[in-house]
């Protein structure tokens, strides 16, 4: 059958169209895949090509409130391996093996595995000889990765506070874990690219991203102060070998915590050489346990912001016991202390007069001081691990737990409860939140990313009562139970507490947690320090036998440290047959030889230099030093 031109043309026509239809949509394809897949598909092969060796970045280094190092790094190279790469397995695994102390069968089965890259274990964070040692052997698809480990310079200084970071530098325990985001940083890499059979690129530049750096944390605590805590710390677990030690230093007008340390301890960068019960214990905001009568100076802080005494005026008589719903709560002198003033009853840390408080009080008032001053609950330290302590449920609290309550019994409460709360009682009757972190600080331009106040929760008692409870508690220091933490040149304030420790239902025989809590100056408190010993041995365990004096060394030279001036104004210390005499230091300069030999002096006098005449002394005049004790003089001749 015979077609027509007009249908050959017809069919020629369409034919056409479509292919040029056909044409234009390969076309566009084409377009859209050059100028708009192009990149995507480009990146996608070079991803399937490229291999990344890690590079970690620096986690950020924790410092004290001066700058001071506190955790810091240090470089620790990682060996890594591109399995595709190395051309003889077997020779590669037996060097590998020498170098890194690894067996060859484990070596040759790493180099070996079906993976793009491999990170040898026992290459992880080593020396830089040993990295320098890999990279000598020449081994084609052996990799040495920029890392770093972290770094204790004090070693087991602030050890618990601190924490450690584990092997890939993320925080396990203390601030490293509390504030793990902002010092761990965002990983970088080196990434070099490689065909199917593994082989490099060399055609192809390798791509580097930097790491991004961690955080600096800037902490509240004072390396200064921090340094002679830990230094009385470690003379007292040499002479009382105790059961366990806590200390705590801080600022009571904004809660910064200036100290913290406790005992037994260790050292961040060798935590798994101790047990866990030790590092995951932070014992100055962990442990719970009966404060004994420090914490009369809560229900002291009640019945004066109450009016319910009068410190001067109101007496008590203190047979040595008191009788309270059909129990017998002794006082700790045997045979009491017969009739005192209520300042007196401070001083001497009488159960009884305390128990006499808390009636006059009422077990709602009493309660309701106990929970403003912040107990049964977390004080929000920025530490894991905080313990709330155990209150009376009120509804339970009968005559013989109110009187035992009154004067730090039967109730638990933590170390760093004590602190906030002695705190608010002494700095005008505001209570604070403690803290520890400072500053999070950009360690590349400096700037501060983020900067923490103090917290005020509440006011807890007026300035008045705050007043009276500071000179009483100077008092207890001057001539009371604590005088032992007298600090010559500074007044300082404190009250004792010497608590039983409880074991299934009883109270052990010899075996308690002796304390002191003080503050200086007296009449403006800008340390505030505590130190509680656990079961002391060898000793009298009374706290102010054996916390008081420490508190006294960590209060003295802080306050120095701090560039507190000492004064002249202090209540004068009540001696004990026990103390030596206190000999205030004269001026000696100008005097001759001559003049010295008739200035009796009951001092012993290190003499220096050739001449005739004193030019210089040590220590200053009007410091007072126990009698016999020794002043160095400078000797020169004078014109």
């Amino acid at each position: 059958m015979r077609v027509s031109n007009v249908t050959v043309r017809k069919r020629l026509t369409v034919a056409l169209f479509v292919g040029i239809l056909v044409f234009f949509i390969i076309d566009l394809r084409l377009g859209y895949v050059q100028f708009f897949l192009g990149n995507i598909l480009t990146d996608g092969a070079k991803e399937l090509w490229s291999r990344d060796i890690p590079f970690e970045p620096e986690r950020g280094e924790i410092v004290d409130r001066n700058g001071v190092p506190l955790a810091t790094n240090v470089s620790a190279p990682t060996v890594y391996v591109v399995p595709r790469q190395i051309k003889d397995p077997a020779d590669a695994s037996e060097k590998l093996a020498a170098v890194l102390n690894m067996s060859k069968e484990k070596a040759y089965q790493l180099i070996t595995k079906r993976a793009s890259s491999v990170k040898i274990p026992e290459g992880r964070k080593i020396s830089h000889e040993k990295a320098k040692e890999i990279r000598s052997l020449e081994i084609e698809g052996v990799y040495i990765g920029e890392d770093s480990k972290r770094h204790y310079p004090f070693g087991n200084y602030l050890s618990h506070v601190l924490g450690f970071a584990g092997i890939d530098n993320q925080g396990l325990m203390g601030l490293e874990l509390y504030y793990d985001e902002e010092l761990k940083g965002k990983e970088g890499s080196v990434k070099f690219y490689a065909n199917a059979k593994g082989e490099r690129m060399n055609d192809m530049a390798d791509d580097y991203k930097p790491p991004v750096d961690g955080m600096d944390l800037k902490l509240t605590i004072d390396s200064k102060i921090q340094t002679i805590v830990e230094r009385e710390l470690d003379i007292a677990q040499a002479e009382y070998n105790p059961d366990g030690i806590i200390a705590i230093a801080m600022n009571p007008n904004n809660g910064e915590i200036l100290a913290m340390s406790s005992r037994p301890d260790f050292d961040p960068a060798n935590f798994r050489n101790v047990p866990p019960e030790i590092y995951n214990r932070n014992l100055p905001i962990w442990s719970t346990y009966e404060p004994g009568s420090t914490f009369k100076i809560i229900t002291l802080a009640a019945a004066l912001e109450e009016g319910k005494v009068d410190l001067e005026k109101d007496h008590f008589h203190d047979p040595g016991f008191v009788e309270v719903g059909g129990a017998r709560l002794r006082c700790w002198k045997k045979g009491g202390h017969g009739s005192q003033t209520y300042l007196e009853v401070v001083q001497n840390s009488c159960n009884p007069g305390f128990v006499e408080l808390g009636e006059r009080l009422g077990k709602e008032t009493l309660f309701k001081y106990i929970r403003d001053f912040g107990f049964g609950e977390k004080t929000g330290i920025d530490l894991q691990g905080e313990g709330k302590g155990i209150l009376f449920n009120l509804e339970r609290v009968g005559p013989v737990e109110q009187a035992t309550t009154a004067f730090g019994q039967g109730v638990s409460v933590t170390p760093i409860q004590q602190v906030a709360a002695i705190s608010a009682a002494v700095n005008g009757g505001t209570l604070y939140t403690p803290y520890i972190a400072k500053e999070l600080i950009n360690p590349a331009n400096g700037e501060i990313l983020m900067k923490k106040s103090p917290e005020a929760k509440r006011k807890v008692i007026s300035k008045e009562t705050s007043d009276e409870i500071r000179l009483a508690l100077e008092s207890v220091v001057a001539k009371g139970s604590g005088k032992k933490a007298f600090v010559d040149g500074y007044r300082v304030g404190g009250k004792t507490g010497t608590a039983q420790k409880a074991q299934n239902g009883r109270y052990l025989e010899n075996n308690h947690i002796v304390s002191f809590i003080g503050f200086a100056p007296a009449d403006d408190p800008q340390l505030v320090v505590y130190v509680a010993v656990d079961n002391p041995k060898g000793t009298v365990q009374f706290g102010g036998v054996v916390a008081a004096p420490i508190v006294g060394e960590i209060m003295g030279d802080s306050l120095r440290s701090m560039g507190v001036k000492p004064r002249k104004d202090q209540i004068e210390k009540e001696l004990t047959w026990m103390d030596s005499p206190m000999i205030e230091v004269p001026d000696m300069v100008g005097m001759t030889k001559k003049d010295l030999g008739e200035l009796y002096l009951n001092l012993k006098i290190d003499a220096s230099g050739t001449g005739n005449t004193v030019v210089k002394q040590t220590p200053q005049p009007g410091i007072k030093l126990k009698e016999g004790s020794t002043i160095r003089l400078f000797f020169d001749d004078r014109e």
